[in-house]
């Protein structure tokens, strides 16, 4: 099961897409939970390896320190290029 409406292409196995999934199903929910506990933690270890970004604040969010700090420093290399504000800040089209 996965939330939302598409699936990877590559599964090695039947997947079943469900719009809201974590809002209806309880191991979705749970996934939810622990994928954003472990991102957060993955964050603020990267906080130290990238300090100008202050990921250990924030976690990556769009906030307005985030922004600040991609226009100030540009994208570092964990940065996800598919993020239009970090494609901007890395000087590249929208």
């Amino acid at each position: 099961m996965i939330d939302g409406n598409s699936a990877p292409a590559d599964m090695p196995c039947p997947v079943e897409t469900i719009i809201d999934g974590d809002a209806y199903v309880a191991c979705i929910s749970a996934a939810s939970i622990i994928a954003k506990v472990e991102r957060d933690r993955m964050m603020t270890a990267l906080c130290a390896q990238y300090p100008g970004y202050a990921f250990a604040r924030h976690k990556g969010y769009g906030t307005p320190e985030h922004q600040r700090a991609l226009a100030e420093l540009g994208p570092s290399p964990i940065h996800r290029r598919s993020f239009k504000p970090v494609r901007l800040a890395a000087g590249q089209a929208a």
